[in-house]
């Protein structure tokens, strides 16, 4: 035991430098993660929940997951549609005369993005009766739109296995989901 004790003693340095090193590469991961799953800034702070209390449905702003692969982002044009009409003023309804009177684009950022080697499209779970929480959560609480945690090949994986039983042996199969 004494010898282990000298050891330490005489590698002190040594010892202490690399914990430091794990330690700050154990924190450099955990704040690059979080980075990475936060919400991207966006040009408007668009509250989901104002617009899903009056009613508004989530494909009439993203139609086009009925469509084809991506869900789409609104145009300016789509938001002018009805916020033309409305007499209150907000700062951020400001923010999309602003756009509009200057002729720049408005330019979401996309928050629910999956890798280049995924296929993914929304036509067929929108045509199977899924709501867009299944997957996007909650969004009509969000202050902004939030990427979800843990969307992963397993999480999709489990759930064609349980709403999808029946098929999911093409549902499992990789070319489905990847080419």
């Amino acid at each position: 035991m004494t010898g282990v004790i000298q050891w330490l003693k005489s590698h002190l340095w040594w010892v202490g430098g690399g914990m430091v090193i794990v330690i700050l590469l154990l924190v450099g991961g955990y704040l690059g993660l979080r980075e990475v799953q936060a919400a991207p800034p966006q040009p408007i702070q668009f509250k989901h929940s104002r617009h899903e209390q009056v009613g508004i449905q989530c494909q009439y702003c993203h139609p086009g997951g009925s469509r084809g692969a991506a869900a789409g982002l609104p145009a300016l044009s789509k938001c002018l549609g009805c916020h033309r009409h409305i007499t209150a003023r907000t700062a951020e309804m400001e923010k999309i005369t602003d756009f509009a009177e200057s002729g720049r684009p408005l330019e979401w950022v996309p928050v629910a993005i999956q890798p280049d080697f995924v296929r993914f499209s929304h036509q067929p779970h929108i045509k199977f009766g899924f709501d867009c929480q299944e997957c996007h959560g909650d969004v009509g609480s969000m202050v902004v739109a939030e990427p979800q945690r843990n969307q992963n090949m397993g999480w999709c994986l489990s759930c064609h296995q349980e709403k999808a039983p029946e098929r999911f042996e093409v549902l499992s199969d990789c070319a489905t989901c990847h080419y």
